[in-house]
């Protein structure tokens, strides 16, 4: 299986060709696994199947997959390491890409490209608040999860809960403590209230226009950055009243800029970059 490797801020994955694979496995969770193993396969936090569409809406379509062999909703990274794939592999040199994802599609504008390092900016559409599309399933939550109790244990944890076409708690900290963000993020992402399990931002204010966040993935555990999770991140601290709309959101791995323009359509602007490419050595199940 040919791949190319790429990284969004220090999120990585490997994109093919869904074609190249001859036919998409049966199992296509297990090959995510094992190819994205960081022992024994090529390491990544996904894998990423890209298909050209032959309509007026897409360009080109894709299925995620999470470390872990979930299928995930959408990445914003992900999406944006596959649109610079597209123009380094010569399959697409329009600088407007529309990607259609398993929850819609999404339009990227190409920004700056210099060699193997491009930038883009992404309509990452409007934010879903609605408990029963995120979805929520708290206690005595029926409008939106602001600020709202989450109990863990014994003790309660105040989250806000977001989707941006995949599930999101935020969760506010004076100190973005490793361990606590090593023991939390887990028991959140598999979280009952979750019914689908969900991503987890721990944030630190920093001022009205800058965030510093750390991301649990579902599916995947600790990444370097995560373009819908920045994405939920500025929501969440929008909608309490910490920060204004146009915020740069401070990764491991360097700042990514989001904007929640008039509180409609969320806008990410971040770079993608392709490191390698080569060929797993796989045999498939008869």
């Amino acid at each position: 299986m040919k791949f190319v490797k790429l990284h969004g801020q220090g999120n990585d994955f490997l994109v093919t060709l869904a074609e190249a694979l001859g036919r998409e496995s049966h199992d296509m969770a297990a090959r995510a696994r094992a190819i994205c193993d960081r022992h024994t396969g090529v390491g990544a936090d996904g894998l990423i199947l890209v298909r050209e569409c032959h309509d007026a809406i897409a360009d080109f379509e894709v299925r995620i997959f999470n470390a872990d062999g979930s299928e995930a909703e959408v990445s914003g990274n992900g999406v944006r390491c596959v649109a610079a794939y597209l123009h380094y592999a010569q399959l697409s040199t329009r600088p407007r890409l529309a990607i259609r994802t398993a929850v819609g599609t999404m339009i990227l504008r190409l920004l700056e490209s210099r060699g193997r390092a491009y930038r883009f900016e992404s309509d990452m559409g409007a934010p879903i608040m609605a408990p029963q599309e995120i979805p929520f399933t708290g206690e005595g939550c029926n409008d939106r999860v602001v600020h709202y109790p989450l109990p863990i244990g014994n003790e309660r944890l105040w989250i806000t809960a977001t989707s941006m076409g995949n599930p999101h708690c935020a969760v506010f900290c004076d100190d973005l403590d490793e361990a606590f963000i090593n023991r939390v993020g887990p028991i959140l992402e598999r979280h009952t209230a979750f019914p689908r399990r969900t991503n987890v931002e721990f944030i630190k204010t920093l001022n009205r226009q800058a965030i510093a966040v750390r991301f649990w993935e579902r599916g995947v555990g600790r990444t370097l950055s995560s373009g819908t999770g920045s994405s939920s991140a500025v929501v969440a601290a929008v909608l309490n009243g910490l920060t204004d709309t146009q915020v740069t959101v401070q990764t491991l791995a360097g700042p990514l800029e989001v904007e929640w323009r008039e509180r409609e359509h969320v806008f990410l602007t971040g770079p993608a970059e392709v490191v390698c490419q080569g060929e797993y050595l796989v045999e498939d199940a008869p």
